[in-house]
Order: C-alpha cells, then sequence, then structure tokens
C-alpha cells in the first residue's frame, strides 16, 4: 500500500525538522517513517550521486541535507552502493521525485530508504536550511511525525559526534582479503568505501582489517603498503589507533585518506579541530602547494588538521577557507589528503594520488617482493 501511495501521489504524513536552537522547518516524512529520529545535521553540495553519499560510512550519526533540489530522480542501482548499507541517521530534501527516470535504476530513493530503515523529510526549503547551518555550525536535530516540542527535546539531547568513536560501528567484524593486482596493501576499514577498493585492486591485493587491529599483526602479513581509510567521527576518539598508526609509520609506506589523514596527523604529534560546518560535496576547490594546480574535489568531513604537524609538510591546501588538505611525511614514506581521490561521486582529478600510492611501494618495498618472489 505504501509503495502505490508513493507512485500515485496520495500526500505523505506531515514531519517537522527541529533544530536544537529551536528553529523549525515543515515538511513530508519519507522512507522509513517515525515519530523521532536524531543526529547532527550536516549539507551537501553535490548535484548527483546521492546513492555513493547516503552509503559512505563518513556519514554515521549524521542527518544528510542535500542542497541540490531534486533529489531521486534517476532511481538507485546497486553497483552504486558505497557499502553495505546507509549508515546516516536520516535525509533532508527539498523534491523527491516519485518516479525515476533511468535505464539503470532498480528502485525508487523512497524504496532503498524504507528497505534499509533510513527516514527523512522532503519539501524542505533546503537553501534556507543551508545557510542557517552556516551561520550556526553543524547543529544537532530531530524530525518525524512528532509535535515540535517532543522533537525540540529529542534534538536537544542529541549528543552529535565530539567525542564519539563511530568508527566502531562501520568498521568490518573480521579480515577479508580481495585478489588484484601485485602488490600487498593492508587497508584498515575506518568506513572503507566500495570505489576506494576498487582503485586500489588496480594495483593492489587487499587484506582488509578491522580498525582495531594491532601494527604487529599489521606487519606479520609483510604489506607493500597500509591505508588509513576514510570513516565517521572525531578523531581524538581513536587514540588506540593513533598508537598502531605510530608503530607503523617507519615500517612500512602509508597512506591516509579523509579519517585517515586525520589519524595520520595525529600519530605525528598533530592536532585535530572540529570546523564549523565541515566540507560534503563534490565541487571543492583544493590547490596543490608544490606548482600551484588547483583540483575540484569530493570531500565529507567535519574534522581537520591544525598547523604545525610535526616532521610532515604541507601539499595541499582548501582555496575556500585554507584548511589543511594534504600531508607529506619528510623522514618515512607516508602521505596523506583530507579528500577522496577515489571520487566515488565526484571529479576524478585527484586520483592520480593513488598512483603516487603505487610509486611509493614499489620504491620503497621492492625488497620484500624480491625475498617473496625468491620464497625468503
Amino acid at each position: 500500500m505504501e509503495d502505490e501511495e508513493r507512485t500515485t501521489g496520495a500526500p505523505r504524513p506531515v514531519a517537522l525538522l527541529v533544530l536544537a536552537d529551536g528553529t523549525v522547518f515543515e515538511g513530508e516524512a519519507i522512507g522509513a517513517a517515525t515519530a523521532v529520529r536524531t543526529g547532527e545535521l550536516v549539507f551537501n553540495t553535490a548535484m548527483s550521486g546521492y546513492q555513493e553519499i547516503l552509503t559512505d560510512p563518513s556519514y554515521a550519526g549524521q542527518v544528510i541535507s542535500f542542497t541540490y533540489p531534486h533529489i531521486g530522480n534517476y532511481g538507485v542501482a546497486p553497483d552504486d552502493d558505497e557499502s553495505r548499507r546507509p549508515f546516516c541517521r536520516g535525509v533532508v530534501l527539498r523534491d523527491l521525485p516519485r518516479r525515476p527516470s533511468s535505464w539503470r535504476a532498480a528502485e525508487d530513493l523512497e524504496s532503498f530508504l524504507c528497505r534499509h530503515g533510513v527516514g527523512g523529510v522532503s519539501g524542505v526549503d533546503t537553501r534556507r536550511l543551508t545557510r542557517h547551518v552556516r551561520e550556526a555550525g553543524s547543529i544537532a536535530c530531530a524530525f518525524g511525525t512528532a509535535g515540535e516540542a517532543e522533537l525540540l527535546a529529542a534534538a536537544r539531547s542529541e549528543p552529535g559526534t565530539d567525542g564519539a568513536d563511530l568508527v566502531a560501528e562501520v568498521t568490518v567484524a573480521e579480515p577479508y582479503v580481495l585478489a588484484g593486482g601485485p602488490l600487498r596493501v593492508v587497508a584498515y576499514d575506518l568506513g572503507i568505501k566500495a570505489t576506494m577498493l576498487r582503485q586500489l585492486l588496480r594495483f593492489a591485493s587487499l587484506r582488509v582489517v578491522p580498525a582495531a587491529t594491532p601494527a604487529a599483526e599489521v606487519l606479520a602479513a609483510e604489506p607493500d603498503g597500509v591505508l588509513l581509510s576514510n570513516g565517521p567521527g572525531d578523531p581524538a576518539a581513536l587514540t588506540p589507533l593513533v598508537g598502531n598508526v605510530r608503530q607503523l609509520l617507519g615500517a612500512v609506506p602509508v597512506l591516509g585518506i579523509c579519517l585517515g589523514h586525520q589519524v595520520l596527523a595525529a600519530a605525528l604529534g598533530g592536532r585535530t579541530y572540529k570546523l564549523a560546518f565541515g566540507h560534503h560535496g563534490a565541487n571543492h576547490p583544493v590547490r596543490r602547494v608544490d606548482g600551484g594546480r588547483v583540483e575540484i574535489t569530493s570531500q565529507n568531513h567535519n574534522y581537520a588538521v591544525a598547523d604545525g604537524v610535526p616532521a610532515a609538510r604541507v601539499t595541499h591546501v582548501n582555496l575556500n577557507d585554507g584548511v589543511i588538505e594534504g600531508l607529506a611525511c619528510t623522514d618515512v614514506p607516508a602521505f596523506s589528503v583530507q579528500y577522496h581521490p577515489e571520487a566515488g561521486p565526484g571529479p576524478h582529478d585527484a586520483r592520480y594520488l593513488l598512483d603516487e600510492f603505487e610509486k611509493l611501494m614499489l620504491r620503497t618495498g621492492g625488497g620484500r617482493r624480491a625475498r617473496r618472489a625468491a620464497g625468503g
């Protein structure tokens, strides 16, 4: 009956989005509608790629508001999932088309949300909402079909992501192996995306391990390199992981992406801090310090690295606000970027960084591969 109502144009239940500061937005309940759901509200500026965004584990604990007005118009396709399910708390839209238009679509977006138990609100003035978040910063919220007073109380009790180890919620439970290229990479799953795995498989076979895996276990696998993946939450809550990365530095080449960039910085003795409203979108300009080339990048993070990371130089800078977007270690083979070179979704300007990781492993890991080839 619900599917029939969605396609015939029957009205959806009225729902409210209430921010912790008391601001209220009215709309319609979509997806797995409930009385009350809470999370930290952020906005994403991408014009497409909504399925990849919804299934990015880095959104754990957050409610995603899309600034582009029409979300869902080309439906959902299984090949576009970035993880096993959405980890976001909910979604806020201006307009949700009732029928998708694409030969690839296996289902409509609302059916996808219902299947995964994700609720949301459509019909919201997301431009006004975005302006509010830009001024107030990322803010706790509640949404659903309950009354305004109940939703406001729920929003004010939502703790947000500060100090939260959300990686434990999204990381893999057991290690697994993916066959690929000739190199060996151990990938710490902090919320790793499927597109990132596909890009690495071009040149490496992967052993994907839980976030709590000890450094000694990683090194016992004799990898040519280690990836610190993207993921959700506050890097300051990941002290054990930072300690493990500190033990890996100098022993094996390391690449950090997004949360992995922040973890690498912390392992080097750097500091992280929370941005006012984060970077979420597929159109952020980043300048390479060497040569000045500008890349348009895909980003999703609420925390950033502060200036002054020991034994590292800044390689990339965000042109919107000057945030450090890349680091290269000066005394060990390791580097990191705050954005997503795998670009799922997003432009492919930065995919060369994964090739740079391959080159770094080839330069520093030849001895290990030669010994393996000789049976040593």
